[in-house]
């Protein structure tokens, strides 16, 4: 069970897995920059928030120490000097507190519930009772100017003049919580004084997610991402013209494949220079090698009739026998050679072939000669170099028909290929066959005696044809009996 879910996921993985070396080097950078940054943010959030708490302790004491005085100070002032004093205070201004008397306690509409405004709170109640261990209870909370009430009768903080608050509560365009600190400083007699913490902006000051913060991150994100795609197309570019080159080279159209340029990273000139020179080797090789074969042939045809001809003066008939079958077979072997390297490398131009009229000549032969074969027109087109593609399909056609009762071609189009699939209907082949069915002059026992003529080279040579173009050659035991030979080409662009 848990093997299975395994392999689900490693089949996820490789849906999501980008297949080009671009893409996999951008995901791997794009993942490596977002794990840093992620662990980067998580990190100064804790440093930051253990920071603003320090901060808003040390604030939180200052703030408890200057209220307890300030309540020392009206405690001690007869009653009808209390309103005096305030309302000069409020006319002269430079005070840290906004003072007012009440009555009763005065409702004051908090804000959301914050970790960190809940400390403070506490720190400000416990540094008060430390201070006036005698005095009643204190009433303490945070409020939002627009919502606060100041007075027993309803007042809010908008409603007073300016010159009261603007130096001491309201900060705009933003505003800020006030912490309002309510106690009963005798019987009927409620101190109310409210003021701004010494950073104001304390709550938001440690939050890591702050907008700022994110355009931040976020557009020093996009800046590396950006340069990382940058320094990796100019590094894989080289690499996809050399892929491009050795594709051309492997189907044989070098001649149309532009020359490597010798520019980017020292590694990569190295690697161009390597290539071209092994190129230049490989296609002197082949050169040398179609000289080669065509000399021996030239060359061995010459003693081989010579040997014939003597052969016919023998008077041992039976010895005479004997030596033109080895010569004819020696003959073939040299003839098989020759086909062998001159029809896997044929020179010509790839061009647009419609592979009803091609498979057509070759169905209408086989049915002139005798033989049956079924196909119906498809309407595919393939671009490909017409007369190899016909030998490779052609050798594949004669096998059918020489080791099956019939043959039937078939043509179909699948997600980026085109299958050209051509079935006989023989014995079929033994599963251990199967790979050393491309192996020249291999050749199975009722093959041989289908056709004692053959060399076993058909199958290699249509191998090599396809693979030139691209595509591959699938043999398999076709479920109803014989043998399927399928062919996939790439589809037209």
């Amino acid at each position: 069970m848990l093997k299975r879910a395994s392999n689900r996921m490693l089949e996820r993985l490789g849906r999501i897995w980008p297949q080009s070396l671009l893409g996999r080097l951008m995901l791997v950078m794009a993942a490596g920059l977002l794990v840093t940054q992620l662990a980067a943010s998580v990190i100064w959030a804790s440093q930051l928030r253990a920071k603003a708490e320090v901060e808003a302790q040390s604030a939180s004491q200052y703030m408890a120490h200057g209220a307890s005085g300030a309540i020392r100070f009206f405690r001690s002032l007869p009653p009808n000097y209390r309103l005096l004093l305030i309302q000069q205070l409020r006319e002269m201004g430079g005070t840290r507190f906004f003072v007012n008397l009440n009555h009763a306690y005065v409702p004051v509409q908090q804000i959301a519930e914050h970790s960190l405004a809940s400390s403070v709170l506490a720190t400000v109640g416990a540094t008060l009772k430390s201070d006036l261990p005698h005095s009643p209870s204190f009433r303490l909370a945070f409020a939002w100017p627009d919502q606060l009430v100041v007075s027993e009768d309803g007042v809010r903080l908008s409603d007073l003049p300016d010159a009261w608050v603007q130096h001491i509560l309201l900060i705009q365009p933003d505003p800020a919580p006030i912490l309002v600190i309510q106690t009963e400083i005798e019987p009927g007699n409620w101190l109310y004084m409210a003021a701004l913490m010494p950073n104001p902006y304390f709550l938001s000051s440690n939050d890591p997610l702050a907008w700022d913060r994110l355009a931040l991150q976020g557009l020093s994100l996009a800046v590396v991402l950006l340069l990382c795609l940058l320094v990796v197309r100019w590094i894989t570019r080289p690499l996809a013209a050399l892929s491009d080159a050795a594709a051309a080279f492997g189907q044989g159209q070098d001649d149309r494949a532009p020359p490597l340029p010798e520019t980017g990273s020292r590694e990569f000139i190295n690697t161009a220079r390597a290539f071209s020179a092994m190129r230049e080797r490989i296609q002197r090789y082949i050169e040398d090698r179609e000289r080669l074969f065509i000399s021996i042939s030239h060359d061995l045809r010459t003693p081989i009739t010579r040997l014939k001809l003597r052969s016919e003066l023998l008077d041992d008939e039976a010895l005479r026998n004997e030596f033109e079958e080895d010569l004819d077979e020696l003959d073939m072997m040299v003839k098989g050679a020759l086909q062998c390297v001159k029809d896997s490398d044929i020179h010509e131009n790839p061009a647009e072939v419609k592979l009803d009229a091609l498979l057509g000549r070759l169905v209408r032969s086989a049915r002139l000669a005798g033989h049956e074969v079924g196909y119906r027109d498809s309407g595919v087109t393939v671009r490909a170099k017409p007369l190899a593609l016909k030998r490779a399909i052609g050798n594949l056609l004669d096998n059918a028909l020489y080791y099956g009762d019939r043959a039937e071609i078939s043509v179909s189009s699948e997600p980026g290929a085109v299958a050209i699939a051509v079935r006989d209907h023989g014995p079929g082949v033994p599963e251990d066959a199967f790979a050393s069915l491309f192996d020249p002059y291999v050749r199975l026992a009722h093959g041989r005696e289908q056709n004692d003529a053959g060399m076993g080279l058909g199958l290699g040579i249509a191998r090599s044809v396809i693979e030139a173009h691209g595509g591959q050659l699938l043999l398999e035991n076709h479920p109803e009996g014989g043998l399927n030979a399928t062919i996939r080409l790439p589809a037209p662009a």
